[in-house]
């Protein structure tokens, strides 16, 4: 798997309502100084065949730091349909809406750490 299939994989599995940062996925993917990279992913998001729910993939203090990488509804929009109390571009209440993929993902594909080439 490449890093952003990597990626894409644990975004698609943020549930409805909830949340995780770049630094988050960054680390579940074997890369903890990714951060950026998995922004970058997320840019890139909106041309794959299979939804990406990029919206729920913020900064470490709950900035909707890629809103402006949304074309249509916004970042912000798409966050408060599902129950996401936004304020001046930032998550209220981040702690429990944080959505922590080592405590949430089970079971990764067999090849997802394989060839981790960064």
């Amino acid at each position: 798997m490449t890093f952003n299939e990597r990626v894409f994989f644990v975004v698609r599995l943020i549930p409805e309502g909830r949340v995780t940062t770049y630094g988050m996925i960054a680390k579940f993917v074997g890369a903890p100084k990714a951060a950026r990279m998995v922004g970058w992913a997320m840019n890139r998001s909106h041309e794959q065949q299979e939804y990406i729910p990029a919206h729920r993939v913020v900064n470490r203090n709950g900035l909707l730091t890629g809103k402006a990488h949304f074309k249509g509804e916004s970042m912000a929009a798409r966050l408060e349909r599902e129950g996401i109390c936004i304020k001046e571009n930032k998550i209220q209440q981040l702690d429990s809406l944080l959505w922590d993929p080592f405590n949430e993902i089970e079971i990764v594909p067999k090849a997802f750490y394989d060839d981790l080439n960064l």
